[in-house]
C-alpha cells in the first residue's frame, strides 16, 4: 500500500482524555478515533491488526474442529428470563424495546443465544462434542469507560462454546482449548501467563484468565515458583502457622477517643501502632442477609472470596443504616467486640447472620478496632475472649508476605492485562434452557458446557502496552498491520523512485505486505511516522544507498541499521517472515 493513498491520519499529540499508553498511541498512529464515550471507530490501520488477530484465532480454533457461526447482537428478553440473568446482570446490560414494546438487550455475551441454537437442533449423544465459535461485537454499559479499547463499552470479541455428553469430556476439551489459547497468544508474539480466575457473572466451576504481562497492566497476578498463578481476585493463600498467645501479655479492652479518625491509616498514625494490629470490621448483605467480615488492618477484603465462601448469589456493601442497627455507630467505628449482642431492631434491617474472620486474625493479639461508638476505637481486643467468629476463611486479597496455597512459599506479584478467559460452565445454562440430549441408554440429560472468550480489541491494545518505546509502537511481526515499512528518501529522485518501486513490486509478488512511504515529505517526518506506526522492519532507499546498489534495513526494536543489497531484499524478508510462522 502506498502511504500517499492510504487513509492514515497520524497525530503529533494524543487527545487530552487518553488515559493510558495504548490509547494514546492508537490515536496518534491513526488506528482509532472516538465516536462517543467508550465507543471507537476503527480506521484501516487498526482494522488490519484486528484482522490479523482474528485470522490467528480462527486458524487455531479450526485446528481443533471448531465451527464458525454468526450470532445476533440483539437478543430477546425471554431467553435471559429463562436463565434468570435478566434480573441480576445489572446496569451494564443495555436494554431496549422495539416498536411493539418487545424487550431486548444488546449482547454483552452469548451464552443464552448459543445454547438456544444448540437445543433446537442437537438431541443425541452421537452429535457431541460440538465446538462453535463466532467473532462479534459486544456492548457492556460500563459506568466509567477507561483505558481506551481495553475497557470500552463496545468491543470485538471471539466467543466459543463447547457442548458435551459428560463432565469428563468437557474437562478433556477444556484442556484442548487451553492448549489452543496458548498457541494463539504465542503466535500473536505476546509474553503471557495463564492464571486461575474467578468466573464472575458468566459462572461455572473452573476458569483461567490469559494475561499479557505488562507493567501497565490493570490486574495484579500472584505467582509462585512452584507454578501456581492466579489473579488477585481469585488467588488463595496458605494459612500462616498459628502462634500461641501469652496470657500474661493480653491487655484488657480500653476505649480511646479518636475524633474524626476512622480509617486504619489515620488511627494507626494517631495511636502510633502498626496497621497489622488492626481488625477491619466490614458489614455486607449476602442475598439480603447481614454478614460481618473481619480482616487484618493491612489487608484488603476480597469480596469474591467472601461471596464464594458464603455461597451467596449476590454480595453488596451494607448501607449506613445496617451499621447503625447492628453496631450502633457509623461505618469506620464498628468493631467485633460483643457484636452479636448489639443489634437494635429497626425498620428494613435484620439481625447479624454470620461473622466470618480471615485466617490472618488468628495471629493478631491485643488488636485495635472500632469501639462501636462514634469517634471511638478500642485497643486490647483478643480472639476468643472478646469476639468469636462463626467461621474462619481465606477472605483477604493476596498481598506481599502471603504464602502460596500449593507449596507455602512466599508469593510474588506482577501485573497483567486480561486478553482471554476460559470457563468450565457445567450445566449452568443448559439446565434452565433445557438444552438436553439423549444418551446411549435413551436417558435424557442436560449437556455439559464450556465457554472460551478472547477480547480481540483488548489483545491489540495489550500488545501495544507490552511493546512500545518513547517513539511509538513496536508490533510483534505476526499481528503488525503491515510486515514492513518501505521508505523512499528524496522521492522526487527518479532513480530512488524506480528502485523503491522495484522492491515494492518484488515483495508484493511474494505475497508480502509493505507500507510504502512515497510521500513528498522530509526524511525526519517519514522516520517519525514509521517509528510511531511501529512496523517490525524498515527498508530505506535513498540516493546515498543506491550508489552501491544497496538499501538500509532496520528492525523497529533495535537502534542499529545495516546495509542490504537491493536484489537480496525479497529473499531476506522472506527469511524473516518464515521465522514467525
Amino acid at each position: 500500500m502506498k502511504l500517499s493513498r492510504y487513509f492514515l491520519p497520524t497525530l503529533r499529540e494524543a487527545p487530552q482524555d487518553a488515559d493510558n499508553v495504548s490509547v494514546k498511541l492508537m490515536f496518534r498512529a491513526g488506528m482509532i478515533r472516538k465516536l462517543a464515550s467508550g465507543i471507537y471507530e476503527w480506521l484501516p490501520l487498526g482494522l488490519r491488526v484486528l484482522q490479523k488477530i482474528e485470522n490467528i484465532v480462527r486458524e487455531e480454533l479450526n485446528r481443533v474442529d471448531g465451527q464458525e457461526v454468526r450470532l445476533p447482537v440483539i437478543q430477546p428478553k425471554e431467553l435471559w428470563m429463562e436463565t434468570g440473568r435478566w434480573q441480576v446482570y445489572g446496569k451494564e446490560l443495555l436494554r431496549l424495546a422495539d416498536r411493539k414494546e418487545s424487550e431486548f438487550c444488546f449482547a454483552p455475551t452469548a451464552e443464552e443465544v448459543i445454547t438456544n441454537m444448540v437445543r433446537r437442533d442437537v438431541g443425541s449423544w452421537r452429535q457431541l462434542p460440538l465446538l462453535l465459535y463466532q467473532f462479534g461485537l459486544k456492548f457492556r454499559d460500563e459506568i466509567r469507560p477507561r483505558f481506551g479499547v481495553m475497557r470500552s463499552r463496545e468491543f470485538l470479541m471471539k466467543d466459543a462454546y463447547s457442548f458435551h455428553a459428560s463432565d469428563e469430556d468437557a474437562q478433556k476439551w477444556y484442556g484442548i482449548l487451553y492448549g489452543a489459547y496458548e498457541r494463539i497468544f504465542t503466535r500473536c508474539g505476546l509474553d503471557f501467563k495463564a492464571v486461575e480466575a474467578d468466573s464472575g457473572p458468566i459462572g461455572g466451576s473452573h476458569s483461567h484468565e490469559f494475561m499479557v504481562l505488562a507493567d501497565t497492566g490493570e490486574a495484579e497476578i500472584s505467582l509462585c515458583e512452584c507454578g501456581y498463578a492466579a489473579n488477585t481476585e481469585k488467588a488463595e493463600v496458605s494459612e500462616a502457622p498459628a502462634r500461641r498467645a501469652d496470657p500474661a501479655r493480653l491487655e484488657p479492652v480500653r476505649e480511646v477517643p479518636t475524633p474524626g479518625r476512622y480509617t486504619v491509616e489515620d488511627v494507626a498514625g494517631f495511636l502510633k501502632m502498626n496497621p497489622k494490629q488492626f481488625i477491619k470490621t466490614l458489614f455486607f448483605l449476602a442475598d439480603g442477609e447481614p454478614v460481618l467480615a473481619l480482616v487484618r488492618g493491612d489487608h484488603e477484603l476480597n469480596e469474591n472470596k467472601l461471596r464464594r465462601f458464603l455461597g451467596a448469589r449476590e454480595l453488596e456493601k451494607a448501607p449506613a443504616h445496617i451499621y447503625e442497627a447492628i453496631a450502633g455507630c457509623p461505618a469506620g467505628f464498628a468493631g467485633p467486640v460483643d457484636i452479636k449482642n448489639r443489634y437494635v431492631p429497626a425498620k428494613d434491617t435484620k439481625p447479624l447472620s454470620k461473622v466470618i474472620a480471615d485466617h490472618a486474625l488468628k495471629n493478631v493479639f491485643n488488636g485495635v478496632s472500632g469501639a462501636n461508638r462514634n469517634d471511638t476505637h478500642a485497643t486490647g481486643i483478643n480472639l476468643g475472649r472478646d469476639y468469636a467468629p462463626d467461621a474462619f476463611a481465606d477472605i483477604h486479597a493476596a498481598a506481599a508476605g502471603d504464602l502460596c496455597p500449593k507449596c507455602a512459599k512466599p508469593l510474588a506479584f506482577t501485573r497483567g492485562i486480561e486478553v482471554g478467559q476460559t470457563f468450565k460452565l457445567g450445566t449452568k445454562y443448559s439446565g434452565p434452557l433445557k438444552c438436553n440430549f439423549v444418551d446411549e441408554h435413551q436417558k435424557e440429560l442436560p449437556m455439559v458446557m464450556g465457554c472460551y472468550g478472547i477480547g480481540v480489541t483488548r489483545t491489540a491494545a495489550a500488545a501495544i502496552e507490552a511493546g512500545h518505546d518513547d517513539w511509538g509502537i513496536i508490533w510483534p511481526p505476526s499481528i503488525a498491520p503491515f510486515e514492513f515499512s518501505l521508505i523512499s528518501i528524496e522521492s522526487a529522485d527518479q532513480a530512488v523512485a524506480d528502485a523503491s518501486a522495484a522492491v515494492y513490486a518484488a515483495v508484493k509478488a511474494e505475497g508480502m505486505e509493505a507500507l510504502w512511504d512515497d510521500r513528498d515529505e522530509r526524511p525526519g517526518v517519514k522516520f517519525k511516522d514509521a517509528d510511531l506506526i511501529g512496523l517490525p522492519w524498515r527498508v530505506v532507499v535513498s540516493s546515498k544507498t543506491l550508489r552501491n546498489g544497496e538499501c538500509e534495513f532496520k528492525r523497529r526494536a533495535e537502534k542499529a541499521a545495516v546495509r542490504w543489497k537491493l536484489a537480496e531484499v525479497p529473499a531476506r524478508l522472506k527469511e524473516l517472515r518464515a521465522e514467525i510462522k
